[in-house]
């Protein structure tokens, strides 16, 4: 009965990681196709079409444009976070828990309802669709989750240290950034790495707010508009290899806070 269930099981597991990573394997697998339709069967493998992407100027600069908004967005959205839970932390704040919820609560909103948002107000205040309206609509996005994995690390323990920097004569702004920054550092480095993983990925806000220079996801939706080819496989190829990336880095930094 034991070696059944143990059987069992492990068929259950196999059909849960294929369920997730059969459509990845097929997208990574038809990418090194080597004819120009991506359809078995398979003739590869052939980097011809990572050759492709990388000297389309095009692919290229939605690239670039993607790192920069990730990088920069979640720098801005850790920086924020961070400061908006040392004050919760730190200080006692009229209405804090009503103002904890509201910071946060963008988590439970719609990405659309938000894009759509963003947009009528840019509208609104005159500023155009661009890179820097998709950054702000990142920023918006992942600075509640910046401030909850930041917050939820805000211990006591943390609070008597800083003290007894203060009772030593460091300035406020020294016990910031030379003990609550430092103490802190795995959770600020866990938020970026989660924050850029969500920005490089994101798709909705980027549509609704660029317009001539967009992001890699936006430019693999209009490669996708005219047809599936193995060019935008290897575009989704190169996409889920950054995102596997960032998430190692958020892991292996997980790793490093667990470790005494």
């Amino acid at each position: 009965m034991r070696l059944a269930l143990r059987i069992l099981g492990g068929l259950y597991a196999i059909a849960i990681y294929g369920f997730i990573f059969l459509p990845v394997v097929v997208l990574v697998l038809f990418s090194l196709q080597a004819t120009s339709f991506p359809i078995p069967p398979f003739t590869g493998p052939s980097l011809r079409w990572y050759e492709a992407v990388l000297t389309d100027t095009r692919l290229t600069a939605a690239l670039v444009n993607s790192l920069l908004v990730a990088s920069l967005s979640s720098l801005v959205a850790v920086t924020l976070g961070f400061l908006s839970a040392w004050g919760f932390a730190r200080f006692v704040l009229p209405g804090s828990a009503l103002l904890r919820g509201l910071i946060t609560l963008p988590l439970t909103v719609s990405y659309l309802i938000i894009g759509m948002g963003l947009l009528v107000l840019f509208n609104w205040v005159g500023v155009p669709k661009s890179l820097i309206a998709a950054g702000i609509g990142h920023v918006v996005i992942n600075l509640p989750l910046c401030f909850a994995i930041i917050y939820s690390q805000m211990g006591d323990h943390q609070v008597n240290i800083e003290r007894a920097a203060r009772d030593l004569g460091a300035p406020e702004w020294k016990v910031l950034l030379l003990i609550t920054v430092p103490v802190l550092a795995p959770a600020i480095f866990a938020a970026f790495f989660l924050s850029m993983t969500f920005s490089w990925d994101e798709f909705v806000i980027s549509f609704l707010l660029t317009r001539f220079d967009t992001t890699l996801p936006v430019e693999i939706w209009n490669l996708l508009r005219s047809g599936l080819n193995p060019k935008t496989n290897a575009v989704g190829s190169l996409v889920f290899a950054v995102s596997i990336v960032l998430v190692l880095l958020f892991e292996l930094t997980l790793l490093r806070r667990k470790k005494p």
